[in-house]
């Protein structure tokens, strides 16, 4: 897919992420499926210490160049890696999973990975497109194929995450679950209105989360 286009994506970060994680304090943070890196360098523009992940050579090329060119792209490390055979050693004050949806595994492997990433204390956030708001131009809308994509493992629900990573008291603290429709623009300049399915979950501090007597 990256070798189609110059440039696949905007440079800029998903609104998501600036509108869930603009209050949170600075720290480390997994990027997963970072793709060109305008979500890694958003961040690492804003003090974060940023890993960055994703299995595709070209778009790690493009997004390192780009880094290069700013100062706070010495505060990243990008990583070629295959969620499918890959997992974090280590845990992050943020996970950020944007729009990971994948055609080779099912949405619920690697959310558990993203979810597992997370330190006590850190933040869970998922955004995905949501299955009654895909994008026209994917080939993969509600209305095109009969939510056979939804079925097939590649889109959720807010909800769904919920239910499918445990995400319960006391380990954890949902915060936002939640669909919001926003416009957008496709690869050759039309309009629409997607939906995407929001999650920011909060892993409780271990010190905290004590049995009573």
């Amino acid at each position: 897919m990256y070798r189609s286009r110059p440039r696949i994506w905007s440079g800029r970060p998903n609104p998501q992420l600036v509108a869930e994680t603009a209050g949170l304090r600075p720290g480390t943070a997994l990027d997963l499926g970072c793709g060109e890196g305008a979500d890694a360098l958003w961040l690492a523009g804003r003090g974060w210490t940023v890993t960055a992940v994703d299995v595709s050579a070209v778009a790690l090329e493009r997004a390192a160049a780009h880094a290069a060119e700013l100062e706070a792209g010495r505060r990243i490390t990008w990583l070629r890696q295959d969620l499918e055979t890959w997992k974090p050693q280590e845990q992050f004050d943020l996970v950020s999973a944007q729009f990971l949806h994948s055609t080779e595994m099912p949405w619920q492997r690697s959310h558990r990975i993203a979810a597992g990433a997370v330190r006590p204390g850190g933040t869970l956030l998922i955004v995905g497109h949501h299955p009654e708001g895909l994008p026209p131009w994917s080939g993969h809308s509600h209305s095109d194929d009969g939510g056979a994509g939804h079925a097939a493992g590649r889109f959720f629900t807010a909800e769904e995450l919920v239910s499918e990573l445990r995400l319960t008291a006391p380990e954890w603290r949902v915060d936002v679950a939640e669909a919001r429709e926003r416009e957008a623009t496709g690869p050759d300049g039309q309009m629409a209105l997607l939906a995407d399915a929001v999650l920011r979950a909060t892993r409780a501090d271990a010190y905290k989360v004590l049995p009573r007597l």
